[in-house]
């Protein structure tokens, strides 16, 4: 038995497969990183050194059991689960195609199915509660024109989070008509409008 098999495939898989040919942003691949990590050391038992492990040694049998440990030691809801076996199927799935002498092995790992998880209610403010929260920010300090900004231009936009932080000076149009370039998940970009008060 190779014993380079997991460790070839796990490096090929993180330095050209996730962001050569299929692009992912930084955040999923270290997402990716985790997960499969995780298992790894799980996978290890006890001396918790994954250094030995080979291809063949992570068996459906030891995904699932990861899973079950994500969810009753770690207290992990069903998304999160779902997260880490999403990472483990996208690993598999590259390592079938490099390694076909593991692919049985493969299509039982990848067959192993996502729990469905319940949907939350979304929660959002009317108008006048946004108007209320901006209205309470001191704009006659740095700070707080600091604040009515950043909360301006997320509920003008709908942004996420890390969308706004990726923003560059570049990215605003302030002359008429007034608006923003975001960038999302998938390097998708869409141009959002923007309020006079947030402009």
């Amino acid at each position: 038995m190779n014993t380079n098999n997991l460790g070839n495939a796990l490096q090929a898989f993180f330095m050209e497969y996730l962001p050569k040919q299929r692009a992912l942003s930084p955040h999923t691949r270290q997402s990716y990183r985790d997960s499969l990590k995780l298992l790894l050391v799980h996978v290890a038992g006890k001396s918790g050194d994954p250094s030995g492990l080979d291809l063949a040694d992570i068996t459906p049998e030891r995904v699932l059991a990861f899973l079950e440990y994500l969810e009753t030691t770690r207290h992990n809801g069903a998304t999160t689960r779902n997260v880490r076996l999403s990472a483990i199927h996208c690993f598999f799935r590259y390592a079938g195609g490099r390694f076909p002498e593991h692919l049985a092995l493969t299509q039982r790992i990848l067959s192993i199915p996502f729990k469905r998880a319940g949907s939350r209610e979304i929660h959002y403010l009317d108008l006048p509660d946004i108007k209320a929260v901006l209205n309470a920010v001191d704009r006659s300090t740095a700070r707080g024109r600091r604040d009515f900004a950043l909360l301006s231009l997320l509920f003008n936009t709908g942004a996420r989070v890390s969308e706004v932080v990726g923003l560059q000076a570049c990215d605003f149009r302030l002359s008429a008509p007034t608006h923003v370039l975001l960038r999302g998940k998938g390097n998708k970009e869409r141009t959002c409008p923007l309020w006079k008060e947030t402009a």
